[in-house]
């Protein structure tokens, strides 16, 4: 089958879908079905409602991965952090996950997941330039 490569700077969400498409069959034929499930915990603002921070995740092939942890500035020091790790790890036993993983910069909380029961698995130099990227995990089972 004949093909040719084209660099796009403004790829589109059609793009990536069909990126995806080959590799998630792939990954199916592999490793079977994730059964993938997103979910959610929002600190909100008692008074507006509106969304201040929270926590970010899904849960797949038996690993609860956390993409985002946001905690509210006026909340920091205040055990809110923990108490969102708390909760997603209680989520993560309750699905039966083998364990929890994330990656945050060392910009921003590497000693917080640390204090958490987290151990570093890896660690990439210069991302962004003269900081790092750390990836964690912390094994449930």
């Amino acid at each position: 089958m004949p093909v040719r490569l084209e660099i796009r700077n403004d790829p589109t969400e059609a793009d990536r879908s069909a990126i995806l498409k080959p590799l998630r069959a792939h990954n199916r034929a592999q490793a079977g079905d994730p059964q993938a499930e997103s979910f959610a915990l929002l600190v909100r603002d008692e008074h507006s409602d509106e969304v201040q921070g929270g926590l970010w995740g899904e849960v797949f092939y038996r690993w609860l991965f956390i993409e985002l942890l946001a905690v509210p500035e006026q909340t920091r020091g205040q055990g809110m952090g923990a108490r969102l790790m708390q909760m997603a790890e209680q989520l993560a036993r309750d699905k039966g996950c083998v364990g929890i993983w994330l990656d945050t910069f060392s910009f921003q909380a590497p000693g917080f997941y640390e204090k958490q029961g987290f151990s570093r698995f890896g660690q990439l130099e210069d991302f962004p330039p003269g900081r790092q990227r750390f990836y964690y995990q912390k094994r449930l089972v």
